[in-house]
């Protein structure tokens, strides 16, 4: 991309989207914040920003479900992913203790991802739109006694300390991000070795089965199987896949045979698996 273009990011300065955003893209682009993840959306497919990162699940917290469906009913496409280790700290104004503490505020997925600790302790937890501007706040409005869950550059960028390190529940918590760009059908896909895709089945037994042998019979390896409501169809479900496989051009002929077994096939995008950082 070029330098002039802008990222957006669910998240704001010091935030674990924008430290995603710089390993996969580098310094020099231009983080552009957004408080919600239907706004990182919309700044993509509006032309505003060039690209969009968004978090879609988290190894401790699970999958983040509303995302699921952003990118099934949006005019974007995934090209890219990026695993970023979580490293999830309580910080707070300088001078203060554990003792001081009455309220945690941070994202609601990262209280679930360090839920273990908190539950320790009887502090109030407040859920926020961000880890980092939870940090922020602290050092604005000079809050004492609340603390924020948030990472090391949260604490660095706005001068607060650390209480407790590395407080999330697992060491090896990760949160893997997609990279969204708006739909072009005519981008390239040659490179591309694992694939997102939507589809639902005609709700009969077995169907669901049927779609999973075809894709193990092709050769690929289902990484990821999500399911999610179906709006205005009393539990019936579609379902998010993940595919990976060896070369771009399998694709095509696992993709012709899932329009048979499938209703309203959706490749959501075809790109390189990420990388952990």
């Amino acid at each position: 991309m070029s330098s002039s273009s802008a990222i957006a990011i669910q998240g704001y300065a010091g935030s674990f989207h924008e430290l995603a955003a710089r390993h996969y893209f580098g310094s020099t682009p231009a983080i552009a914040p957004c408080a919600t993840f239907s706004e990182v959306v919309r700044q993509v497919t509006s032309g505003t920003a060039e690209v969009g990162l968004m978090a879609i699940e988290n190894s401790i917290a699970g999958s983040i479900l509303p995302n699921y469906s952003l990118l099934q009913r949006s005019a974007v496409q995934v090209t890219g992913e990026v695993y970023l280790r979580i490293r999830q700290h309580l910080l707070a104004l300088p001078g203060q203790e554990l003792a001081d503490i009455r309220e945690v505020h941070s994202h609601p997925v990262a209280l679930l991802q360090c839920a273990d600790f908190l539950a320790l302790h009887p502090w109030q937890l407040v859920e926020t739109v961000d880890t980092a501007l939870s940090a922020r706040h602290l050092r604005e409005h000079s809050q004492i006694g609340i603390a924020a869950v948030a990472g090391e550059a949260a604490a660095r960028l706005y001068g607060l300390e650390v209480l407790a390190h590395d407080i999330h529940a697992d060491p090896e918590n990760y949160t893997r991000f997609l990279v969204l760009e708006r739909q072009d059908p005519e981008r390239s896909i040659s490179t591309a070795n694992k694939a997102s895709l939507y589809f639902h089945t005609d709700h009969q037994r077995g169907s669901l089965a049927r779609v999973l042998t075809c894709i193990a019979g092709h050769g690929f390896n289902l990484s990821k199987l999500q399911s999610c409501p179906r709006p205005g169809r009393t539990w019936q479900y579609y379902f998010h896949a993940d595919v990976e496989f060896d070369e771009a051009t399998q694709l095509p002929d696992l993709l012709q045979e899932l329009t048979l077994l499938t209703d309203d096939l959706q490749v959501l995008g075809a790109y390189q698996r990420g990388e952990y950082y």
